[in-house]
């Protein structure tokens, strides 16, 4: 019985400190402190879209000349963090659809705003 012990094995340990950390960990390291804040970045994340990208594609549309198919765009985007605040998803997941939310709209008002291409 001198086998059973309670130290943990000294190979069983992986080295988990990383030496150099790009944007991507970053990313994650933020959003894994913000869990306690799940709830308040669901609401704004809702309330941002809801103001400022969902009426996108009909000024994009009226004013320059932009093609309807934005909305097939802003929409799925709209519901799926709507789906994923109510669903119980994680905050990486709540945060992450935020983010790429902003940067889908803000390439889109380049694209027709500023005509980039």
């Amino acid at each position: 019985m001198a086998t059973l012990t309670n130290a943990p094995s000294r190979w069983a340990h992986h080295h988990t400190e990383r030496t150099s950390y790009n944007l991507w960990h970053k990313w994650l390291a933020f959003t894994n402190s913000q869990a306690k804040h799940k709830m308040f970045w669901f609401l704004v994340s809702l309330i941002s879209q809801g103001i400022f990208f969902l009426p996108l594609p009909a000024i994009l549309t009226f004013y320059y000349n932009a093609p309807v198919y934005l909305l097939l765009i802003t929409l799925p985007l709209f519901f799926a963090t709507v789906i994923a605040g109510m669903g119980g998803a994680g905050i990486r997941a709540i945060m992450s659809l935020f983010a790429l939310s902003i940067f889908v709209h803000l390439c889109m008002m380049l694209i027709y705003v500023l005509h980039i291409f």
